[in-house]
């Protein structure tokens, strides 16, 4: 089967969702979806073709080719720069095509026998265009770097993982899932990360224009109550907001995120200077920590910290739960009852951490936890649903408000006990009614 197949395959699908339509201005809401679908196809299948290109020039501008180099004969130094000037695209995207062609495509050995791909996985995913050049790229650049430290094994199994996972993710969550995989690729790399990373720490105050201007650079470690804090005061905020008696009044409180963002930090300041005001309650403003029992036992290994996507290192996971305010969430270990049937209606905080954990935050939109609540995916008084891990799921206000304004079904695999969130779309989204996975981006070991 020829190269081009899959890519005309996917023109030939984009041309039967387009019709007779003259713009998209004359398309239908499930015309815009069909086609939206089709064009990232297209884009994926001719990345694979685009890659396979650049490592073909690149090759025949190998350096030992002299002036008969593809890239000089055609006028240009490098074949990045041809490759730049030819698509419209810059120098440094051309290096990482021509980095993700080089690192899926067939080699030969030194009596030219051919060899499997350097990434032969990524290679498949990339050729059935289920991961794009710049996803590819992403992984192709952690396994590069971690190869030596990780050994043939643990990259290959790292290689499996990441492909599979990066399936239907956006490149904003692929890179989420890259650094908590480079933490279990090179765990003993965590730690002399995190003090380089601490080294840079810096705080610079200046003002201009009458205006105070704060730059803040900080580590995770550092982050962490600053970021819980902060996100605290704005849930509480907009919790407010909601129980207001007249909304709609000149004096209600219309201050826009970055807004609540800074008087938050003013409150903290004054408060720490000793201000008798009562400081309002922070909904979900705690500092949760996640490492499993085997990495705290070993000393080895990362954690995690809610709403932050840098690991940490199990070093300095023990030393914020010397803290307070922060929680220590040890998971393998002995848990609380997590499932309360209809004894309670309200979720308790051992089974928000459970839900935190599954969900990483709003399971729809991705909000951070603290940013989130806990609801029943089976009503509690419409479907007498349980008050049970299994009926429950993490959602931001907006994206709960989506939900049951919008007739949203969701679903969770396996029934009774799954870590899978599935949002399944109403008719007059999806006539198909195709599930889309929820929760967080894993990298799960066991995928």
């Amino acid at each position: 089967m020829s190269k081009l197949t899959p890519l005309i395959e996917a023109m030939s699908s984009l041309d039967r969702s387009w019709g007779d339509a003259e713009d998209a201005t004359d398309l239908t809401r499930e015309q815009l979806i069909a086609i939206d679908s089709a064009i990232g196809m297209v884009k994926r299948r001719l990345d694979a073709v685009h890659a396979d290109v650049a490592a073909g020039i690149s090759r025949e501008s190998r350096p030992e080719l002299g002036a008969g180099g593809l890239a000089k004969q055609q006028g240009y130094r490098t074949p990045a720069k041809l490759i730049a000037a030819t698509t419209g695209v810059s120098t440094g995207d051309a290096i990482r095509l021509i980095k993700v062609g080089e690192a899926t495509a067939p080699r030969a050995d030194l009596l030219g026998d051919r060899l499997p791909a350097r990434y032969p996985l990524v290679r498949e995913a990339l050729s059935d265009g289920a991961v794009s050049s710049q996803v590819a790229g992403l992984i192709i650049s952690l396994l590069d770097r971690c190869r030596i430290a990780a050994g043939p094994e643990r990259t290959s199994e790292g290689e499996r993982i990441l492909t599979e996972a990066a399936v239907g993710l956006s490149l904003d969550d692929v890179r989420k899932l890259i650094v908590r995989a480079e933490a279990w690729l090179d765990p003993d790399g965590v730690e002399p990360r995190a003090e380089e990373q601490r080294a840079k720490r810096s705080l610079t105050m200046f003002e201009r224009d009458g205006m105070v201007h704060l730059n803040a650079l900080l580590d995770p470690e550092s982050a962490a109550p600053v970021i819980t804090a902060i996100r605290g005061y704005v849930t509480a905020a907009f919790a407010a907001r909601q129980d207001a008696p007249d909304p709609d009044a000149p004096d209600a409180d219309r201050r826009t995120v970055p807004m609540l963002q800074a008087d938050a930090l003013s409150l903290f300041g004054s408060h720490m200077l000793g201000c008798t005001a009562q400081t309002p309650a922070l909904a979900g403003a705690t500092v949760v920590v996640r490492m499993t029992l085997q990495d705290l036992q070993a000393g080895t290994g990362s954690a995690t910290i809610d709403g932050i996507d840098q690991p940490i290192s199990i070093s300095a996971a023990r030393r914020m739960a010397a803290d307070g305010g922060i929680i220590p969430c040890v998971l393998g270990g002995d848990s609380e009852v997590l499932d309360w049937g209809r004894r309670r209606r309200l979720f308790t905080p051992a089974q928000r951490l459970a839900l935190a954990e599954r969900d990483g935050g709003c399971a729809m939109c991705g909000l951070p936890p603290g940013m989130a609540k806990a609801h029943h995916i089976r009503w509690w008084r419409r479907d007498a649903g349980p008050t049970d891990l299994a009926n429950g799921v993490l959602l931001c206000e907006t994206c709960h408000h989506r939900i049951h304004d919008n007739g949203w079904d969701i679903r969770i695999d396996p029934p009774g006990q799954g870590n899978t969130v599935w949002f399944v779309p109403p008719p007059h989204v999806d006539p198909a009614r195709t599930p889309r996975r929820g929760g967080r981006a894993r990298f799960d070991i066991a995928a």
